[in-house]
């Protein structure tokens, strides 16, 4: 069980549920294989494109394991009570906010957000500013679940 279940309330259910995109699992393992064909194409010695892609090696797969890790501990959910943002495993970030204290929540998306579904979302609490949570898979669809949560509190 994840941090979602594990922190659920009393009779309270989980509405929505969602992860940050799969697309910053592809960003290190491009950029690995990238590299060394743009040192092949730009004419550079043998010697010198086996040492680029020694290095990149050792700067890449660490960087792939860091993503999958944020990915593995990352969650987004909306309950019938609250929105829960939980981000991290050694240096964790949460975020439990009770919907009836929910102001608004803004989605900023750039080009490849819009490509492959994925942006930014801040929840904003009466009296607080928001906290960005970054890469979130399907963001729009997040908003959308938690002002449907809203309206329904407010009959």
């Amino acid at each position: 069980m994840g941090y979602i279940e594990n922190n659920l309330m009393q009779g309270e259910a989980v509405i929505y549920k969602t992860n940050l995109t799969k697309f910053i699992l592809v960003y290190p393992i491009a950029l690995l294989f990238l590299i060394p064909i743009i040192i092949g194409l730009s004419g550079a010695k043998a010697e010198l494109s086996v040492m680029y892609f020694t290095i990149s090696i050792f700067v890449f797969i660490p960087m792939e394991i860091a993503y999958f890790l944020q990915y593995w501990t990352s969650e987004f959910a909306v309950t019938d009570h609250r929105v829960l943002i939980k981000v991290g495993f050694i240096r964790r970030k949460s975020l439990e906010i009770l919907l009836a204290k929910v102001e608004g929540i803004s989605v900023d998306q750039g080009i490849f957000g819009r490509i492959f579904d994925y942006g930014t979302i801040v929840v904003r609490g009466t009296g607080g500013t928001g906290e960005p949570f970054s890469k979130i898979c399907a963001p729009f669809e997040f908003r959308k679940k938690v002002q449907e949560q809203i309206s329904k509190k407010q009959r």
